[in-house]
C-alpha cells in the first residue's frame, strides 16, 4: 500500500489526534477559568496612609521639608512661624515636581511648572497653586497630617483654620 493511495486513518493514528484535541481543548478551558478566577478578584491598591504623625514642630527648620515625599506624598514647609504641608501632585497633569533647593522652587519635569516654596505656581502651564493638607497638633504635641482634607488657593482655603499651623 503505497502512500498516494491512503485515504483512511488508522485506529492508532485516530486516537493520537483525537487525544491531542482533548488536550488542547482541556488546557484552554483550564486557561479561560484561571483568567476568570483571576477576574473575579480585585486589585489591590497599595496607596499611602491618607493621615499620618509627622514629628513634633520644632523638628522642622526654615523652608522645605523633603522627608515625607515618597512615603506620603507631601512636602512639609515651614516659613515665617507657618507650618503648611504641601501636596507634591502637579496641578497641570499630576506629575511629581522636583525641590530645588539651590533655585528655591518646585519644578514640573513633565511641562516645566514652577512653584515656589509656598506652592504658589508662577511659570509654566500649571493652572493654579499645589493644595494644602490639613495639619494639625494632638493632644501630644506630634503634627498630624491629614491628606483627606484639601484647601486651594483660589477658592481663598489657604487662610482656614487648618489649612496651617502656627508654630
Amino acid at each position: 500500500m503505497s502512500s498516494e493511495t491512503r485515504q483512511q486513518l488508522n485506529r492508532r493514528e485516530f486516537l493520537s489526534f483525537l487525544s491531542l484535541g482533548w488536550i488542547t481543548f482541556t488546557a484552554a478551558c483550564a486557561g479561560l477559568a484561571s483568567l476568570a478566577f483571576r477576574f473575579s478578584y480585585p486589585n489591590v491598591n497599595f496607596e499611602p496612609e491618607m493621615d499620618f504623625l509627622a514629628g513634633r514642630p520644632e523638628d522642622y527648620e526654615e523652608g522645605v521639608d523633603e522627608r515625607w515625599k515618597n512615603g506620603y506624598g507631601v512636602w512639609v514647609y515651614k516659613n515665617e512661624g507657618k507650618l503648611v504641608a504641601l501636596s507634591n501632585i502637579c496641578t497641570h497633569l499630576g506629575c511629581i515636581p522636583t525641590w530645588l533647593p539651590a533655585e528655591l522652587k518646585f519644578k514640573c519635569p513633565c511641562h516645566g511648572s514652577g512653584y515656589y516654596p509656598n506652592g504658589i505656581n508662577f511659570e509654566g502651564p500649571a493652572p493654579r497653586p499645589l493644595e494644602r493638607y490639613n495639619v494639625s497638633l494632638t493632644p501630644e504635641g506630634l503634627i498630624k497630617v491629614d491628606k483627606t482634607k484639601i484647601y486651594r488657593y483660589e477658592k481663598g482655603q489657604w487662610e482656614l483654620p487648618g489649612s496651617f499651623l502656627d508654630v
